[in-house]
């Protein structure tokens, strides 16, 4: 019971959080970016000055003897899944954990997703898809999607994107929005995001820890890696040791943006010790040039 209040009290706190952010990509076109599966008929009007003549409904127009135009709107009904990273990287943090900046950015989507009345769906995975939670509209449906991000305890501490990403393909039947929130610590993966990109629209949300792309000098220490366990002895004395190892991290990072981009992947850079605010309204403000073009 005790238990059930905190995690009650810490998705308040989120959803309080995130509100003004929400609010802010309300304002800023979430609905322009993202579009429906298509447009329904609405209505038959007169024609106004301006008008589009290819709308013009001709059997009204011939019969009423003055032009009629057919009238369209959106058909929005969008399926937007959340297919969160909970393996054991994701606790690393210097000032803040990877996984709680990953469950503030996820909750500020599903809440715009929520204002737009779009259908909300999540996919927990680690070496494999631990949890799924097919798409639905509503706040309280959206309000349950985050009791359960704060609340999970993985099976594994693993990661095996590859695997999880073919879970989703399989599933998922209709186009749908796909974020996946991860820190990208794997390999052999592309093949399937690239097959899931072509059918759904995929935006890679990366989360990371500036010190894990550098190793301050602080002489012997010894590294764990989090979710295989295995440990290494380094001497972070060594100048050149972390030369190599800044270098290797910096490239692996660059290869990484280079095939999301390959894919035309899009791709949002989240830091755990600055604002995730500034990169999101960037990628909204790209994604909306795009869209008007």
């Amino acid at each position: 019971m005790q238990e059930t209040k905190e995690i009650i009290k810490q998705v308040k706190k989120i959803e309080i959080a995130t509100k003004h952010l929400v609010d802010g990509i309300i304002a800023g076109n979430y609905h322009s970016i993202f579009k429906g599966q298509g447009i329904e008929f609405s209505e038959i009007r007169d024609y106004r000055p301006g008008d589009d003549i290819r709308a013009i409904d001709w059997k009204v127009t011939a019969r009423f003897n003055r032009p009629f135009i057919k009238e369209f709107i959106e058909e929005r009904d969008l399926r937007v899944y959340f297919a969160f990273d909970y393996s054991a990287s994701g606790s690393f943090g210097n000032i803040i954990e990877k996984r709680r900046k990953a469950v503030e950015l996820t909750a500020t989507l599903m809440f715009s997703a929520m204002r737009n009345n779009d259908n909300v769906g999540l996919f927990i995975f680690t070496d494999k898809i631990e949890k799924y939670v097919p798409a639905r509209k509503g706040r309280r449906h959206v309000l349950k999607i985050l009791s359960t991000l704060v609340s999970y305890k993985p099976e594994s501490r693993k990661t095996n994107l590859k695997d999880s990403l073919n879970y989703i393909l399989n599933v998922l039947k209709k186009r749908s929005i796909v974020f996946i929130i991860s820190d990208f610590y794997d390999a052999g993966f592309l093949k399937q995001l690239n097959l899931l990109r072509r059918r759904h629209d995929v935006i890679a949300i990366k989360v990371r820890d500036d010190r894990e792309s550098s190793i301050p000098d602080i002489g012997l220490i010894q590294l764990e890696d989090e979710e295989t366990g295995e440990q290494l002895l380094v001497d972070t004395s060594d100048e050149e040791f972390r030369r190599n190892y800044e270098k290797i991290m910096r490239e692996e990072e660059k290869k990484l943006y280079s095939n999301f981009k390959k894919h035309k992947i899009d791709a949002i850079s989240i830091s755990t010790d600055e604002p995730y605010e500034l990169p999101l309204r960037k990628f909204f403000r790209e994604r909306k040039k795009r869209v008007v073009r």
